[in-house]
């Protein structure tokens, strides 16, 4: 159990929908202070609107300051000039971003310090603020997005695994990328809310008001839209099959005009994640139609446990993580798809409810759990005088106790 700490989190967005970061947090807030930052600086933005929207959005959080957002769980949004690739750029952000959080943790530092990044490019923080322990959380194959400057986003990866006590990864594709990187990779795959996405098995929960007019079979996605999602696959299956109907919930960046003439796709726009257990009860099987390429390859989708902890049966296109579960029929183009789609729509009831079942042991406090214990038995090797990461990238010898500190106020200041 980890309590009594203080742990600086790196990673993008609070308020965008929960994911592993969000899951992951939430726990360690209930016995630790946690300091999000919403690192916002990796990519690039372009003059598209979603990009503009963003900027509006960064500019009015930056504002707000230093902000508690559930007990034990504060967020700052710190202002930088978010160019990465620009040499004299990068120099400017790593001095005021950790004048920024130096003084945030001056104000809500309880206990010896943990670093926690889901960010690729942070090591230069990492060596700012020494810790007890510091963890990468790899989630993506962050030099494939879009924006980012995949070569210096490779290297800046490299150096904060090599810096890193230990490096997490969520996938097969990342856990072979990042391993040679630092001895200390371990794979965890993704949790779920399992309780929460459970309730869409109960009897006395209503199915949403905004789903009554569309006629079953409904076949549903919820998640951001962005280019990784194939709607245009979802669309071809739709012509062919004008009686199934598919339902796709969350935030889109992409352009959606072509598609809403079709009279069975429904584009309902976000929901709040307490309401997505009513929409699962609502659909049929759930839907994961990612475009096959290097992000997607190393991608493990939260919403994959998801669905099948509300029972759904879930149709994907052939991701590599998406192999793993009981449950999921995978198929690529519309043939394949279609196919597969009839075979899941035909699944019993007591299959379906085994679905579920199989989800009650892969729980984020269990995950959680997995790198608490790998974190003791790094530890454990750091006592018997093995080598153990130094903040410039090297290793050297050092003894555990000399990692135990606790920043107090004073030495914030003296950074």
């Amino acid at each position: 159990m980890i309590a009594g700490q203080t742990i600086l989190c790196l990673a993008s967005g609070y308020d965008a929908p929960p994911t592993s970061k969000h899951h992951i947090m939430h726990l360690l807030a209930r016995d630790n202070t946690v300091l999000w930052v919403n690192y916002h600086g990796s990519r690039a933005p372009s003059a598209r609107a979603s990009d503009l929207r963003a900027a509006i959005g960064k500019l009015t959080q930056i504002g707000k300051g230093l902000r508690e957002v559930r007990p034990g769980l504060h967020v700052l949004t710190p202002l930088l000039v978010p160019l990465p690739g620009k040499a004299c750029v990068r120099g400017l952000n790593r001095m005021l971003v950790g004048r920024q959080i130096r003084r945030s943790l001056q104000r809500v530092s309880r206990g010896p310090l943990w670093v926690w990044s889901f960010a690729p490019d942070v090591a230069y923080l990492v060596r700012q603020f020494p810790a007890t322990y510091s963890v990468y959380y790899c989630v993506d194959d962050f030099a494939s997005f879009h924006g980012y400057d995949a070569a210096q986003t490779l290297r800046d990866e490299r150096d904060l695994c090599q810096c890193a006590d230990l490096v997490v990864t969520t996938s097969a594709n990342l856990q072979r990328a990042k391993a040679p990187w630092n001895p200390n990779t371990l794979m965890v795959t993704h949790g779920v809310d399992y309780d929460h996405f459970a309730t869409a098995l109960r009897s006395d929960l209503p199915e949403p008001a905004d789903m009554a007019n569309i006629p079953r079979p409904r076949l549903g996605f919820f998640g951001l839209i962005r280019d990784w999602v194939d709607v245009g696959l979802l669309a071809e299956i739709a012509r062919v099959r004008p009686g199934w109907h598919f339902v796709l919930i969350g935030d889109s960046a992409v352009p959606l005009r072509q598609y809403r003439g079709l009279p069975n796709m429904h584009f309902l726009g976000p929901r709040p994640y307490a309401q997505l257990p009513s929409y699962c009860k609502g659909f049929d099987l759930g839907l994961i139609p990612f475009v096959i390429n290097d992000l997607t390859r190393a991608a493990n989708p939260i919403k994959l446990r998801e669905y099948l902890a509300a029972a759904l049966p879930v149709v994907s296109t052939p991701l590599p993580e998406a192999s793993r579960c009981d449950g999921v029929h995978l198929a690529q183009g519309v043939e394949s798809s279609v196919h597969e789609i009839e075979l899941a729509l035909q699944t019993p009831s007591s299959v379906r409810l085994s679905y579920s079942a199989a989800m009650r042991e892969e729980t984020w406090s269990g995950k959680l759990d997995q790198i608490h214990r790998k974190l003791m038995e790094v530890d454990n090797e750091h006592r018997d005088g093995h080598d153990r990461p130094d903040r410039d990238g090297s290793r050297f010898l050092g003894q555990a106790g000399d990692r135990a500190q606790k920043l107090s106020p004073a030495v914030l200041r003296s950074r």
